[in-house]
């Protein structure tokens, strides 16, 4: 009997440590890794931003989530958690001995699994270590775990990796993450009820998630909010004011995307930085965006776009028209002949993209009518002829070379004999209107783009003078022949636009930039650096702006006009109206529209630069005063300028370019150069 006595104390003992020594054995156990919660480092959600701090677009992989520091979290967020989930959490070892035997009797009496006691270290480990499985081996390796983990980490540890690890609905991991989603706050302008709401969310995320059962989700919020009440953690007023309270949720998507281009672009970056974590590393890029311009930049494609479409239906019309009348008539004369041209407006698109002329901060940036149809960006990486878009560099170099806008230019057709693969060939280029003035001054020849004039100003200047003088500009593959009149090297309308800082910075080029700076952990890994390049002087190039002025207001570019800001622009059509460009800039603002078929095809002949482009232009600058009414208006006149009246129009003069009574004779070495 005494024996019998013995081994049943024996027995008890023993069924009472075993769990402990069972515990105890896999605590010191290295299978169970907890490394990658000890060393924790999950992929973080990184966001863009525009030029005024407003979110672009969140870009992350597969879970979106911003990570927020113990130190970024209030207490109140804290407090709730710990009230509705492990009140004894600051007190336990990671496991609830009082809350496990409370399960078991109930399991007991009940026969099946009516309450949990799971710890918020429990509920950590689950999530990050283990299956959800509903397996008492998997219990047991969730005590284990979480006991191992408690000896690694402080509980302040623990809840900085709950709070950012715990799924809260609607595709948001982390506390942070949902707090921006649902009520677009900052965790630290959380009301308590918004903070009940979420730390009531991962029990049920699905069921408790505001954005699908509002009022489920309120009685959830209310239940935290009344525990905190039965503790003694909120006074009476402030439980009555968080009971009544009913915040509004908003239902996002999760990445936000408020323009495409620009998440593209800045993508492409990245990978050329050599940063291949832009989707898990947390970044806060800034960059040099407006929202509000990038809006107005898309809007005014698409507008001139569509009027595009409504002009080549209403030609289609008048030419079956003629087709129809031309058919009726009995062996036509060949002045009579007519052919209906085959447009494919399918393959019609543009691109748009603007920026400040003295920072080079790339302010829009669209590179096609829809980006839904067409996520190719015409604007960075379309390659196009800019045609007379380009006429404006030679000029600029006649007038850093001396030459005024009142200086004549021979505008006469001439035959050109060059040989090519050992054929002998002749080049005769034309005005775009068939006609040719004889001589026209430097400043009508530019306004109303006269091809024949540009050529004999080429020759004028010296073909190899030219080229050498463009290579200051930073012009890539210059063509070093006459074509290099008609503007037939290829360039994207963001290198054009770079490029025509030489003009609306006062002779300064800048380089383009759309990342402003980089941040990750709260340290900045990347700032813009200034690139900036004298190309004219100020007077040389307020005297092109002049020009370019006139092009807008009298010459090809009339289309591009706004009322109430001085604008100057020169368009673009290249051979059989393939491209269609409008390049210019207010006083502080630069924009390069460009238009045409994908396929390289040409577009209805009568679309032009200014015809295409122009539209878009105009409307994107009306936008622009509507937004900014403030802005700078009018351009700046340099020192040294002299403003004369030539033929009943305004001239104007440099110390470079003289005015005709002040032109001395020419020596040796300027007929040499000439």
């Amino acid at each position: 009997m005494k024996f019998i006595k013995r081994l049943f104390i024996l027995l008890f003992i023993l069924g009472v440590l075993s769990p402990f020594v069972v515990v105890g054995y896999y605590l010191s156990n290295d299978d169970f890794d907890i490394s990658s919660l000890v060393d924790y480092k999950p992929s973080v959600t990184s966001r863009i931003y525009d030029r005024n701090g407003e979110k672009i677009a969140n870009i992350f992989d597969k879970k979106h989530r911003y990570y927020a520091s113990f130190d970024e979290i209030p207490p109140r967020i804290v407090e709730a958690l710990v009230a509705i989930e492990d009140t004894t959490f600051f007190e336990h070892p990671g496991i609830n001995i009082d809350a496990i035997f409370r399960a078991a009797i109930k399991v007991v009496r009940a026969g099946r699994a009516v309450e949990g006691a799971s710890t918020i270290t429990q509920q950590l480990v689950k999530n990050v270590l283990l299956t959800r499985e509903k397996k008492l081996s998997r219990k047991i390796k969730e005590a284990i775990y979480a006991i191992k983990l408690e000896r690694h980490l402080s509980k302040e540890q623990i809840l900085e990796r709950y709070l950012n690890e715990i799924y809260y609905g609607h595709g948001y991991y982390g506390v942070k993450t949902a707090a921006d989603g649902y009520f677009h706050k900052r965790l630290e302008d959380l009301t308590l009820k918004e903070m009940a709401i979420l730390v009531g969310l991962p029990k049920a995320p699905s069921t408790y998630a505001p954005t699908k059962n509002y009022d489920i989700s309120m009685g959830r919020a209310n239940r935290v909010i009344e525990r905190m009440h039965v503790l003694g953690w909120i006074d009476d007023k402030t439980y009555e004011v968080a009971l009544i309270e009913t915040p509004a949720v908003y239902d996002d998507t999760l990445t936000q995307n408020k323009a495409p281009f620009i998440v593209d672009e800045v993508s492409r970056r990245f990978r050329d930085m050599g940063i291949e974590d832009l989707k898990t590393g947390g970044y806060e890029i800034y960059t040099s965006i407006s929202l509000r311009l990038q809006s107005a930049a898309k809007e005014s494609l698409k507008f001139a776009y569509d009027e595009s479409l409504e002009r080549i239906e209403k030609y289609k019309e008048k030419e079956l028209k003629k087709l129809a009348e031309f058919q009726k008539i009995d062996n036509p004369s060949e002045n009579e002949m007519f052919e209906l041209q085959d447009v494919n407006v399918s393959q019609l698109n543009g691109a748009l993209v603007s920026l400040d002329s003295a920072s080079g901060d790339i302010l829009a940036l669209v590179g096609s009518v829809d980006y839904k149809k067409s996520s190719y960006n015409r604007a960075t990486q379309g390659k196009r002829q800019p045609g007379s878009a380009f006429k404006p560099f030679i000029y600029q170099v006649a007038l850093d070379l001396g030459y005024s806008g009142a200086s004549e230019l021979v505008d006469i057709a001439k035959t050109y004999e060059y040989e090519k693969d050992g054929e002998e060939m002749k080049w005769q280029p034309k005005n775009y209107e068939k006609n040719y003035k004889g001589l026209v001054t430097l400043r009508e020849a530019l306004i109303h783009s006269r091809n024949l004039a540009t050529i004999n100003l080429v020759n004028e200047i010296g073909l190899n003078n030219l080229v050498r003088e463009l290579k200051k500009f930073n012009v890539k593959n210059i063509p070093h022949d006459l074509s290099i009149s008609l503007g037939t090297m290829s360039m994207s309308p963001l290198e054009l636009a770079k490029y025509y800082t030489s003009f609306s910075n006062a002779g300064v080029q800048v380089q383009p930039h759309l990342i402003l700076s980089i941040d990750k952990a709260n340290k900045t890994i990347y700032e813009k650096m200034d690139e900036r390049e004298q190309m004219s002087s100020p007077t040389q190039s307020f005297i092109m702006t002049t020009i370019l002025r006139d092009v807008v207001n009298r010459g090809t570019a009339r289309r591009a006009r706004v009322k109430g800001i001085e604008l100057a622009g020169k368009t673009g059509t290249t051979n059989n109206n393939v491209d269609g460009w409008l390049a210019g800039y207010s006083p502080t603002i630069g924009t390069i529209v460009w238009f045409g078929n994908d396929n390289n095809t040409p577009m209805y002949k009568k679309e032009t630069g200014g015809r295409i482009s122009g539209p878009a232009f105009a409307h994107y600058y009306k936008r622009v005063l509507e937004l900014y009414p403030q802005i700078k208006r009018e351009f700046d006149v340099p020192e040294g300028i002299i403003e004369v009246e030539v033929d009943n129009r305004k001239e104007y003069f440099s110390d470079i370019s003289k005015p005709p009574r002040m032109k001395m004779t020419s020596d040796s070495e300027e007929e040499l150069l000439f």
